[in-house]
């Protein structure tokens, strides 16, 4: 059973897999980067700039509201409908969509490029073939009657 799992993890798809998972997670991090430090501002320019203090407040908490931020509405143990973090969190997949998108439009283009310049090239001969090429021309152009 050891044997089998040694094989299992020395499989090339699940090291894939591993860095995958592990550059998906850094890509994350640099994608919430993105959209809290650089799009929400942006956006900010026509709206809130904070997506994630947008929030509806359904019961108010120990102390009454209004409550400036999702935080202190947290802290006042206000019961609360975050509907700015679902935005960030939709913008964040959109994000990570496309840019996804755009790898795999890449590696298209790089795989077709390979095929084609495989495909152009045809193979070289054996060598028996070659053999046999030779042997046929060689009879083509020896008419000699028998």
């Amino acid at each position: 059973m050891l044997k089998e799992f040694r094989d299992f993890i020395a499989k090339g798809n699940v090291i894939d897999l591993a860095v995958g998972i592990v550059i998906g997670a850094a890509f994350t991090a640099i994608v919430n980067s993105f959209v809290k430090d650089i799009l929400s501002p942006i956006l900010g320019i026509f709206g809130s700039a904070n997506f994630n203090d947008q929030f509806v407040v359904l019961k108010q908490g120990k102390t009454a509201g209004p409550y400036d931020s999702l935080a202190t509405a947290t802290t006042a143990g206000a019961v609360t409908f975050n509907y700015g973090s679902f935005i960030t969190a939709v913008i964040n997949f959109l994000i990570v969509a496309f840019a996804l998108f755009l790898v795999v439009k890449a590696s298209n283009k790089f795989k077709e490029r390979v095929v084609k310049t495989e495909a152009a090239a045809p193979p070289e001969p054996t060598k028996e073939e070659a053999l046999l090429t030779e042997i046929r021309d060689l009879l083509k152009t020896d008419r000699r009657p028998v």
